[in-house]
Formats: C-alpha cells, structure tokens, sequence
C-alpha cells in the first residue's frame, strides 16, 4: 500500500535528481517509482517488470533497468548483492538501516536490526579515524523453521523484520 506523503516526499527528490541531470522526467520513470514504493518486499528487476506489466504499464526491461540505477543513484533505492547473480532492490527513503539474513536454499530475505551493530560502526569509525558512509551486512544461512521451501525453485523474496534489543 502505497503512503501518499512519504510518496511525495520521494517524488519531489527524484524530480530535483532529474532536473540536476538534466534527465526527462517520464510517466514511465514516475509509475515505477510508484511501483516500487508501494511494494513491502525486496524485489529482482524482473519481478518489477513483471509486476509492472500485470498492470499494464507500457514499460521495457530497458526502461526498468535505468530507472532503477537513477533511483540507486540518489538514494531513493539501495541496490543489494546477494551472491553471485541474486541483485535485488528495496526502498530506503524514510527507512532506518537494517541487515539481512538469506536463506541459500528458498532465498527468503529477512531483515533485522540489532543497535550494537551501529555502536560497532561508530567505535570502528572513531577509532580508524574513518568516516563511515553506511554499511551492508548479510547473512547467509538456511531457515530452520518448516516453512522453509528448501531447494525448490526461488520463489518471490518474503520480507520479515525483527528488531533486537539492546
């Protein structure tokens, strides 16, 4: 479901992206910004194809694939390696930062966030007499609950979030 605000929020960024590019600012470009702010999960270029096309958008794997590097560019969507050929999005305007879990056998992605990571960050910072931008940790791993596909063929990344207290 897509927050309107935050939707306008993000929108605003974009176009001021585009206008300092110098880039067309596209109904093509803005539906799938729509698109992938309305999704809860993390998501392959050709899940959002798809997607996108279920609902009848005009767009091309090319378009998609553009769009989603200028929207990695500014910010509004991070990029996210898992393995060696398992790229996968997500949105991260007005989100706070979090790690992943990957379950190797089904891909589920799950997410966490555990504070003493940043306060490791923080120190590692100080101490390297580095400033720290972000950073990405996952996990990789199999479920061990039931519900766990196994090795059948990846199915749609699920998303479920924990949060670990201090």
């Amino acid at each position: 479901m897509l927050d309107n605000k935050l939707f306008e929020e993000v929108k605003k960024i974009f176009v001021a992206y585009l206008e300092k590019k110098e880039l067309r600012k596209t109904p093509e470009r803005f539906a799938i910004l729509e698109e992938i702010y309305s999704r809860k999960d993390h998501f392959d270029v050709e899940e959002l194809y798809i997607s996108m096309k279920n609902k009848n958008y005009r767009v091309s794997r090319a378009t998609v694939y553009n769009t989603l590097d200028l929207l990695v560019d500014c910010d509004l969507v991070t990029k996210h390696q898992f393995g060696k050929n398992l790229a996968q999005y997500e949105k991260s305007y007005g989100f706070k930062q979090h790690d992943h879990l990957l379950c190797v056998e089904c891909h589920k992605v799950l997410e966490f966030c555990d504070p003493r990571l940043q306060q490791i960050q923080d120190m590692v910072g100080e101490l390297m007499k580095f400033d720290i931008l972000h950073h990405s940790l996952v996990f990789y791993g199999q479920c061990t609950n039931p519900t766990c596909d196994g090795k059948k063929e990846p199915k749609s990344t699920q998303k479920r979030k924990y949060e670990i207290e201090d």
